[in-house]
């Protein structure tokens, strides 16, 4: 939504008045894009983000006009059979649900913060933080990494991230503001890093805190953490180690089983294995 609401400020310092939005609302089977992908349409035609990686934006468009003239929301649904191959529709035969209406530009500041993107902050800038930063750009969110030692925090070894800041975890901290859409990685393995960056990330609405390091240093950890005031409640938000247990070797495969983590606590699963549950595969997220 960032590189969409960039684009609005465009129009609105133009002199637009309205835009049209369309927003995924559901999908079924394989879609391309996830539940609450947005589009939005200028007065003008001008697109800017996805519903669906290119296979209906052009459809979209069209129902667009019709919106922004007469300001009566719409439902559209997309789909692809096998008979429609090659025509408009969902190459990957997926389904979506899409959403479109008229919004005053007057709204951006409010738009824009409701549909803010999730955020990964990383304390230490070690290699595992350069291949997180990668595979969280690919999902979508904002990723920022802290680290004091500026040796550490440099862009030739941290290029991926959105913000690099060399500072120490409490300014760190106060500086990047985490919500209830934040995920925290701590991976400095030091105490003098690891404490105040878990201390104040416990007490915040961060959905996910994480640590890595081995067993022994996470009840080394835990009881530091204790002797410095953070609840027993506080800490069994910890997850320590981080991840998955996926047998993860190198910095890459790491990071796949800490975003994994991340995103099944967001979704309120477990993580095992899809062949061994019950549910729904897909969860539709706030």
């Amino acid at each position: 939504m960032r590189d969409v609401a960039r684009e609005l400020e465009r129009w609105r310092d133009r002199g637009d008045r309205h835009f049209a939005l369309a927003t995924v609302l559901a999908t079924r089977r394989s879609a391309p894009r996830p539940v609450g992908s947005k589009l939005a349409v200028s007065e003008n035609g001008e697109l800017a983000g996805s519903v669906s990686g290119g296979c209906v934006e052009g459809e979209v468009a069209l129902t667009a006009r019709e919106v922004l003239s007469s300001g009566e929301p719409q439902m559209l649904t997309y789909g692809i059979t096998d008979e429609q191959a090659g025509s408009v529709g969902l190459p990957c035969g997926g389904e979506i649900d899409v959403g479109l209406e008229r919004v005053e530009l007057s709204e951006l500041e409010r738009l824009v913060e409701e549909a803010a993107p999730h955020q990964l902050v990383v304390f230490g800038a070690v290699d595992i933080a350069e291949a997180l930063c990668r595979g969280a750009k690919e999902l979508g969110w904002d990723t920022v990494v802290a680290d004091a030692r500026a040796t550490f925090a440099t862009r030739e070894r941290i290029a991926s991230a959105d913000e690099l800041l060399v500072e120490w975890p409490e300014d760190a901290l106060e500086r990047v503001g985490l919500n209830e859409r934040s995920a925290v990685v701590v991976l400095t393995h030091e105490e003098r890093f690891d404490i105040p960056a878990l201390v104040g990330a416990l007490r915040s609405d961060a959905f996910y805190v994480g640590a890595l390091g081995s067993r022994r240093t996470q009840e080394k950890r835990r009881e530091r953490l204790l002797a410095e005031g953070v609840s027993e409640e506080e800490l069994g938000r910890l997850f320590g180690p981080t991840g998955l247990d996926l047998g993860a070797e190198t910095p890459a495969e790491s990071a796949v089983s800490i975003l994994g983590e991340i995103l099944a606590v967001r979704a309120g699963r477990s993580g095992g294995r899809l062949k061994d549950a019950s549910g729904r595969i897909h969860v539709e997220l706030q």
